[in-house]
């Protein structure tokens, strides 16, 4: 039966998106976006809010990616693993469990401490899961944040349900554009029609309400219920049940969708974790200084889940003035402000941060 390998995919998933805020790398989350100090931690690494051009490539990768499952396995997202379709099937399977289908005042209850349960989950990606229960009635920002969230995921679950699927998801909205006559969809057989009982169970499982019997529609979302529901019957029969998965997955846009993600892919993982692992940025002050000394504003990253001791000093004819040696801590962001005092009239200055394993230049106007 499809519910069992579907129910079997949603549980990993659930598993899955809960466990991994508890997953650390280096002593940090493998995956949450710090809202404190505007970075994404990333599996070991991290993502600062200056290197948007990261987040636009990531973006452009989940795109080519929605777009090649979307093209091969059609509805396959919407049907197995759409957050929204998990969370409904688990919601429901635990309303069956307990007894509750038809007990609305129950049911409402239990919907309650689901949507509190999905709603820190969600928090867990921006608050440290170790943290989030000192903080969550302490912080107005944090407790505002978990609130909203319960307010409309209960809401969503209880009162739009399926309905989201057939009229607010833009995905489901943007599928046939993308549809060819070889991807995989549900389809009814009708060079079987004349043997088939029209019980009408496959209407009665769906839980969009559609008749597979009338052909495809941009409202179906995979889920195969539907072929469930129509084996139970012609089982009885020796027959094969008469919607089906249709289409076929190993072709050449599979091969070229495929190997145009996985490049994306590559490339931005190249990009995240080929990155120096401390970056320096400086820049001359405009205000005016007494002569031969300039001020500089710099700042200092650490990509990396090392603590590091680093020292900066400026190339011969230069001199740096004041504090020179800076303590990095893991994934953390430091800024300041230097001054350096020309002992050779150069109109331009190198400012070198070493370190171990670190060695960095920057070079910088001098008036």
């Amino acid at each position: 039966m499809w519910r069992s390998y579907r129910r079997a995919v949603e549980i990993l998933q659930a598993i899955l998106l809960t466990g991994l805020p508890f997953v650390t790398i280096n002593g940090r989350s493998a995956l949450r976006f710090d809202l404190a100090d505007l970075k994404l931690y990333v599996f070991g690494s991290v993502i600062w809010l200056k290197e948007f051009y990261l987040l636009l490539f990531a973006i452009l990768f989940f795109l080519l990616l929605i777009t090649a499952v979307t093209a091969v396995f059609g509805r396959i997202w919407c049907g197995w693993l759409c957050p929204q379709t998990v969370l409904l099937d688990l919601s429901e399977s635990i309303a069956r469990r307990l007894s509750l289908i038809g007990k609305k005042p129950a049911r409402h209850l239990v919907l309650l401490l689901f949507s509190a349960l999905v709603s820190i989950t969600v928090l867990w990606y921006f608050v440290s899961p170790f943290d989030t229960f000192g903080t969550l009635f302490r912080a107005p920002v944090i407790t505002s944040f978990f609130l909203v969230q319960w307010v409309l995921i209960y809401a969503e679950l209880a009162f739009l349900g399926r309905r989201f699927c057939t009229t607010v998801c833009p995905y489901a909205m943007m599928q046939n554009a993308l549809f060819d006559k070889d991807t995989l969809v549900i389809e009814y057989d009708r060079s079987r029609e004349n043997e088939c009982m029209h019980c009408d169970d496959c209407v009665s499982a769906c839980p969009v309400g559609i008749d597979i019997k009338e052909g495809l529609s941009s409202s179906c979302i995979a889920c195969a219920e539907c072929i469930d529901a129509c084996a139970s019957v012609t089982a009885k029969r020796n027959m094969r049940p008469f919607p089906g998965y249709r289409g076929s997955m190993l072709r050449s846009k599979t091969y070229w969708l495929g190997a145009v993600t996985l490049a994306a892919g590559i490339i931005l993982a190249i990009m995240v974790y080929a990155r120096p692992e401390v970056t320096f940025l400086i820049s001359r002050d405009p205000e005016r200084m007494p002569e031969g000394i300039n001020r500089y504003s710099w700042s200092l990253y650490n990509n990396g889940g090392e603590r590091l001791a680093l020292e900066m000093t400026a190339e011969e004819g230069f001199a740096v003035i004041g504090e020179t040696t800076l303590v990095l801590e893991p994934y953390s962001f430091q800024k300041g402000k230097v001054l350096v005092r020309s002992e050779g009239g150069k109109d331009e200055v190198s400012l070198r941060i070493d370190g171990s394993n670190v060695h960095i230049e920057k070079k910088a106007g001098f008036l």
